[in-house]
């Protein structure tokens, strides 16, 4: 009977673990009143019908749709225009789309945010952004159907070029009338096509009044916690929320879902590759909030105070003060100990015992470790196509995080299985005790993460209730509940870590499948039979790595990103092809050989990852059109040099960038915008980037030393090699699509101007 129990207790682990993941999202039943999912479906198909980037006539195209579909709503459009230049040194012509709904006061006014450029050049960008924009569309259309009037003032903003560097949300924030009203920013964004979508906060200051009143909104499904809030705010952000956040210290909710990263700026980015439910998720953040915010007000959201906060069943979403986590954790301490000592007292805990189980967990968690930390490399060894994905993440990458969690939980199984006599608070303390040191570390350096203490109580409780029992064991049903709130917390994090950041931080998961391990010991640790556990782990560990390996390959479900420049150097009058692929497929190889080797200095273009060209050989020289370059200024004056230039293309363009030898520059403008000076100080080489729209001139005008020896390198890049008359590139292979965030399917070429 007692092995029965055992085995649905462990049955219920797994149904819980499988019950998360299940309720992260809303499922198919999900059908707001009054709100059509088939408009925004209608929405997103039509925009994301093909990649619309700055500068191309489908950009037009979306941007002519939403002033359409604003208007048919009868609301007043309004297009913001204007040169813009943000903190990445990019430049682009900004094309804004603003409306405006009166409310019935004159509070602060809610901003509805989503941008509506896709990636270039080749994001069909369904998912980023053309879902945010539609769940917008169909919110006003919802809200003006009603009839309701709102207290507050509701803009919305569908920014442009956000994808260069938040160029749109820079214009508005620093040009538009409006942005100074606005008291509170929901922003909708994505960096895959698939899986819940989080909520993160942008604030300079406290959370607790933006929590308290998320959490009066009542989101059924609020997927959240403190700790990617803390992280978040430790990272470089780059959503069009932090330019409000950096520039005008207005506060704001970016929502956006990360899995499926493979898809992220890339052709996959389709309306067919969006998972419904992930939209459906976005649309189940914005139709409360909408509704709540419209009419709250909008004034007292600062707040000098942070909350910790994580979503939960049944309380939906649990917050409380950062002030608490010294007092909880300090009981913690106080209430471990105290059971330690009664364990010791009545014997059912002795130090021998404790110290066995204190290397037997190490154990556990520098193997596993081990094997985190190794697995992405011996994977890119393994199958190196997989080092052409610059996301970090393959498309079977869910299976190798199953796979290696699997091997974890069958490491802790096998070496558990081989403890002898230590009794089951024994193997219970241990963990606990390294959690409280983690938490205690997390209480200084990461203060989002304190939640955690929720679990250490949960096991503290498991332990008082062994320590009591003695002999007799509590009963099982009461222990697989006190497991419930570690699995509900920690199970999304063992998947969400590497799926966000790369298969190179799996080593998060199988440490955090350790760590779990030893919060369900209670439980897990009354199993008789572990080896037997372990043998079914390693089972399902290779079923996973097998799935995952015969979903390896690329096919048309799973392409292979490839990359192809073309680039001429003007002055010298030579030409190379070039690629950023380590491993090259039949379609390269007609251009390049797995044996050529860079052999002229690098001349690319800036990329998000700092890629640079892996192979170069040798090209025909082609009757490429050169830019004309016109010098306006050239003086020097008190010991400054002042230099006006003006480059006009005469070929179609996509992008230009300049570069200079220039190291003191104290001032730039281009088209009469000023580069920031944070970007003049951290730069290296790179003046700036201009993204061209309608063959657009550039002028630039720079003080510089008197002392620098000056020259200027200007490279034009189109992307047009697959269609330009000089070339005869043919289509890609079926089971391959251009790699992202680097130059590609380009005609490049580079002048250089000595000064």
């Amino acid at each position: 009977m007692k092995k029965f129990k055992l085995v649905i207790s462990f049955v219920i682990l797994l149904a819980v673990c499988a019950w998360r993941f299940y309720d992260l999202t809303p499922q198919g039943d999900f059908q707001p009143k009054d709100y059509s999912i088939e408009n925004v479906q209608a929405h997103i198909q039509t925009m994301a019908d093909r990649p619309h980037y700055v500068g191309t006539d489908a950009h037009k195209e979306v941007q002519g749709y939403l002033i359409d579909q604003l208007e048919s709503m009868g609301l007043e459009v309004e297009i913001q225009k204007g040169y813009s230049i943000g903190n990445w040194g990019n430049l682009a012509m900004v094309h804004n789309i603003l409306t405006r709904i009166k409310g019935s006061s004159s509070s602060k006014a809610l901003l509805l945010l989503s941008h509506y450029d896709s990636s270039p050049h080749s994001s069909f960008g369904a998912s980023d952004d053309a879902v945010g924009v539609s769940i917008i569309l169909e919110g006003i259309n919802s809200l003006l159907k009603s009839g309701e009037k709102p207290k507050n003032d509701i803009i919305v903003l569908f920014s442009d070029a956000e994808e260069l560097g938040l160029l749109g949300a820079n214009l508005f924030v620093s040009k538009h009338r409006w942005s100074k009203d606005v008291g509170l920013v929901l922003n909708f964004e994505a960096r895959g096509s698939g899986g819940p979508s989080y909520m993160l906060l942008e604030t300079n200051g406290g959370n607790k009044n933006l929590i308290e009143s998320f959490n009066q909104a009542n989101v059924e499904f609020p997927v959240a916690n403190s700790l990617t809030y803390s992280v978040y705010k430790m990272l470089p952000n780059d959503t069009d929320l932090t330019v409000f956040r950096e520039l005008a210290n207005i506060d704001g909710f970016n929502f956006a879902f990360i899995d499926d990263h493979f898809d992220y700026h890339t052709s996959n980015d389709r309306y067919e590759n969006l998972n419904q439910n992930t939209l459906k998720h976005q649309i189940s953040y914005l139709l409360p909030l909408l509704e709540y915010y419209s009419n709250a007000d909008l004034r007292i959201l600062k707040s000098n105070v942070d909350n910790i906060y994580f979503d939960f069943p049944v309380f939906n979403f649990v917050y409380y003060p950062f002030s608490w986590i010294y007092p909880m954790l300090i009981i913690a301490i106080l209430v471990f100990f105290y059971i330690f000592y009664l364990g010791i007292s009545n014997r059912t805990i002795n130090s021998q015992g404790v110290f066995k189980s204190l290397f037997v967990f190490l154990g556990c968690l520098i193997l596993c470790a081990g094997i985190g930390y190794i697995a992405w490399p011996a994977l890119k060894f393994i199958y190196p196509h997989y080092g052409d994905i610059l996301h970090g993440f393959p498309y079977n990458g869910h299976l190798y995080i199953a796979a290696l969690t699997s091997l974890s939980f069958t490491v802790c199984f096998y070496i558990y299985s081989r403890v002898k006599k230590i009794q089951i608070a024994e193997l219970v303390i241990v963990p606990i005790g390294l959690w409280l040191l983690l938490c205690l570390g997390i209480a200084f350096y990461l203060k989002g993460a304190s939640f955690f203490i929720i679990l250490i109580y949960a096991s503290l409780a498991s332990l008082w209730m062994l320590i009591k029992a003695k002999d007799k064991r509590p009963p099982v049903g009461y222990l697989v509940a006190l497991c419930i709130p570690s699995i509900w917390i920690i199970a999304p994090l063992i998947q969400m870590f590497p799926v966000g950041l790369g298969l190179k931080l799996v080593i998060s998961s199988t440490v955090l499948s350790v760590l779990l391990f030893g919060l369900l010991l209670p439980v897990l640790g009354q199993f008789k039979n572990k080896r037997l556990y372990a043998i079914l782990s390693l089972s399902l560990c290779a079923l996973f790595f097998i799935s995952a390996h015969l979903h390896s390959s690329p096919s048309p479900e799973r392409p292979h990103p490839t990359s192809l420049v073309y680039q001429l150097n003007l002055d010298t009058h030579q030409a190379h092809w070039a690629t950023y692929n380590k491993e090259l497929n039949s379609w390269l190889k007609q251009y390049i050989s797995d044996s050529t080797q860079s052999t002229i200095p690098s001349d690319e273009l800036t990329s998000k990852y700092a890629t640079n060209y892996t192979k170069i050989a040798k090209a025909p020289v082609k009757n490429i059109k050169e830019p004309t370059v016109k010098i306006l200024q050239d003086t020097s004056f008190r010991g400054k040099r002042k230099i006006r230039l003006h480059i006009t293309p005469n070929r179609k363009v996509d992008r230009l960038e300049v570069k200079t030898t220039a190291t003191k520059i104290s001032k730039c403008t281009v088209n009469g915008v000023h580069v920031p000076l944070s970007y003049l100080f951290k730069r290296s080489d790179r003046l700036f980037t201009h993204y061209i729209s309608e063959n657009q001139s550039t002028e630039i005008e720079i003080e510089c030393s008197q002392q620098d020896q000056l020259s200027f390198q200007i490279y034009e890049a189109s992307y047009d090699l697959l269609d330009h008359p000089l070339f005869s590139v043919p289509d890609r292979p079926k089971n391959t699509i251009a790699m992202p965030f680097v130059l590609n399917d380009a005609v490049l070429t580079k002048k250089t101007i000595e000064l």
